[in-house]
């Protein structure tokens, strides 16, 4: 039995790089990337389904694709929104015991078995996260992409959160207990913006993707 159990642990390693790999090739080509986190539990008769959906057909008009957990809810909202704009829908599906079934909405889909790499997907290939109301799964998400930011693991990208009555609270207690307490300085809190503009978002990924575009010919030119 041990011996049958070290070999399913092994067999295990080949299961998570195929996620990688197939990741990896999958996403490479996509370009302008923006990732639209969010509830599975906000269906099509919320507020904030009905934002998510003119905050990625306004990104897709704007050229940008827009990649999402590949889920309900807000997931779906953001992939119908690209999907109606005409530019790519991209979905990072999880295998879940409920509440995570693939939305209609996805022109390029992938499946992962691994939280980890899943977030590895939304960190190297997202120019900007859109957080919009969610759970544990979205303040996860929101976490990840602080820390790597903070710690210089990964590259400042816009991290916006739409929903001011949403959100207020929660940026409040970073001020309130951890800047008080000196476990986050202030500039770790301006890696957040906060808004209820979804013209006001558009225009912060057009001034990053510009940001990118400038930076790639400068170092063309320099090279």
């Amino acid at each position: 039995m041990v011996d049958d159990f070290k070999g399913d642990e092994s067999w295990r390693i080949f299961r998570i790089i195929s996620e990688f790999t197939e990741g990896f090739d999958t996403l490479a080509p996509q370009k302008n990337i923006v990732t639209i986190f969010g509830s599975a539990r906000l269906n099509e008769d919320t507020p904030e389904y009905r934002a998510a959906y003119e905050l990625a057909l306004a990104l897709g008009k704007a050229g940008f694709s827009v990649m999402s957990g590949g889920g309900p809810g807000i997931m779906e909202a953001a992939n119908r929104g690209a999907k109606d704009a005409g530019v790519e829908s991209i979905g990072l599906n999880i295998e879940l015991p409920k509440e995570q079934k693939p939305n209609i909405y996805q022109s390029v889909m992938l499946h992962f078995r691994y939280f980890f790499v899943r977030k590895v997907m939304f960190a190297k290939y997202s120019m900007g996260y859109v957080c919009m109301p969610g759970g544990f799964g979205t303040l996860d998400e929101l976490a990840e992409a602080l820390t790597l930011i903070q710690t210089h693991k990964a590259t400042r990208i816009p991290i916006i959160l739409y929903g001011t009555e949403f959100w207020s609270g929660l940026l409040d207690w970073f001020s309130d207990s951890m800047l008080r307490k000196g476990t986050a300085t202030m500039d770790d809190l301006t890696l957040l913006f906060m808004t209820d503009d979804i013209d006001q978002i558009v225009s912060i990924m057009q001034q990053e993707r510009d940001r990118i575009t400038d930076d790639t010919n400068d170092d063309a030119e320099s090279n």
